[in-house]
């Protein structure tokens, strides 16, 4: 007997998912919340934490087991098209100036949480470890998960609060570029460890890893350059259909070598080159449509997977999420008010970076919905991490807010396109 075709519980699914997201991103835009947040809530309602929950049979009618893989496959292919925007909108310009500061923002903003987190992971891994995990693949994750800041989301705020190329702004961005790369390459060397056999296998996907970035950078970096230059003349579907070509290949590339797709799709990002009208035309379609469509159905198995029900009733549980939220908020937000202070910002702004740099968003989800599907860390713990990475991104804007309450407005130097990825 062959298999019920999936389809038609797609062409239910796919949409009430999508219009549940939107829904939920503009209702919390109104409460001064970026989008990320009412989409995430939005997933997490869908799973078992809510309508699992009230009925059991709605979910399973909505979200029957025949169509969950495809879900996760189109909401894959989202993620990927977010990191490739991503990749190409880390702009590295924005150092001019502030690269002493941004270094040392950046880097106390990861070493302290790296630190913190190792020590609780450490304390966490009898209770939380799944079996037969690795204490140090367990350790490195979480100390790493500890030290994402999701530079979408803040470049996001930044606009709404028209602080988007003003000096604070201008800053902030730096520091989460600098961030957001260096997390990346420890999050790559963490999959690696994770997925290796033995050291000597980490150290051959280390090296495959570092051989195609060199090859991207050395490489396909300047045939792209060469192309874009000619771009003028191409079709806009051709570019679009180059663009996506590439980063599914890159993505291919990275998961064969073993650190995961989403690198190969972040790398062909970062050396896309800029100031083609053509490309941007290109990537602002792929944006148009991957961003709302497919990205939600990344939020709803992420929801799926996230179950509040698994500690409800059990107050050691609850200890252990406080204890995280503490951990996290301590080293971020401490750790980038410090340094940031120490390199002579004043008191105020240093507050300010280290709340923007305490945002954590989609950028977050990513890191765990990896270390799940590795299984290095347990469903309780990502929930317990998924929680901690909705409350960081929702406390930003409210507490950037109370912190700049007696600042006059800082005028942006010359207006600035509103940043694209919103996540």
């Amino acid at each position: 007997m062959s298999a019920p075709d999936p389809l038609p519980d797609l062409l239910i699914a796919i949409p009430v998912v999508i219009l549940a997201c939107q829904a939920g991103a503009l209702l919390v835009r109104r409460l001064g919340q970026p989008p990320v947040i009412g989409e995430i809530t939005i997933g997490i309602m869908l799973g078992p934490s809510l309508l699992g929950w009230i009925s059991p049979d709605a979910q399973a009618w909505l979200f029957p087991d025949t169509v969950l893989p495809f879900i996760s496959a189109i909401g894959n292919l989202g993620l990927l098209a977010f990191m490739f925007l991503v990749g190409l909108e880390l702009d590295t310009g924005g150092l001019r100036g502030h690269s002493r500061t941004a270094v040392a923002v950046s880097q106390a903003s990861i070493a302290l949480p790296l630190a913190l987190g190792a020590l609780l992971a450490l304390a966490m891994y009898g209770t939380f470890a799944p079996p037969g995990v690795d204490k140090t693949a367990f350790v490195l994750f979480i100390a790493v998960s500890m030290s994402i800041t999701a530079f979408p989301v803040l470049a996001r705020i930044l606009t709404d609060r028209d602080l988007y190329g003003t000096r604070l702004g201008s800053l902030a961005m730096a520091c989460a570029a600098v961030d957001d790369v260096t997390a990346w390459c420890l999050l790559a060397a963490v999959v690696a460890v994770t997925t290796s056999g033995s050291p000597a296998e980490a150290l051959t996907t280390a090296l495959m890893a570092a051989a195609f970035l060199g090859l991207m950078l050395l490489v396909v970096k300047p045939l792209m350059a060469r192309w874009s230059a000619r771009t003028a003349k191409s079709a806009d579907s051709v570019v679009l259909v180059v663009l996506f070509s590439g980063l599914c290949l890159s993505a291919l590339a990275t998961d064969r070598i073993g650190v995961h797709a989403l690198f190969g799709a972040f790398v062909f990002g970062v050396i896309t080159p800029r100031g083609s009208r053509a490309v941007e035309r290109s990537s602002a379609r792929l944006r148009a449509f991957a961003v709302p469509v497919l990205l939600p159905l990344f939020f709803v198995s992420t929801g799926l997977r996230t179950d509040v029900s698994l500690l409800v009733g059990d107050p050691v549980q609850w200890l252990w999420a406080l204890a995280v939220l503490a951990v996290a908020v301590l080293g971020k937000w401490g750790g980038s008010t410090a340094a940031a202070r120490a390199v002579g910002q004043s008191w105020r702004d240093a507050m300010s970076i280290g709340a923007l740099m305490n945002c954590r968003g989609l950028t977050e989800l990513v890191v765990l919905n990896l270390g799940l599907e590795l299984g290095v860390i347990s469903q309780q713990l990502f929930t317990i991490l998924v929680l901690m990475a909705l409350i960081t991104t929702a406390v930003t804007s409210p507490a950037l807010t109370w912190i700049r309450r007696d600042t006059a407005p800082e005028k942006p130097p010359v207006p600035l396109p509103e940043p694209a990825s919103t996540r």
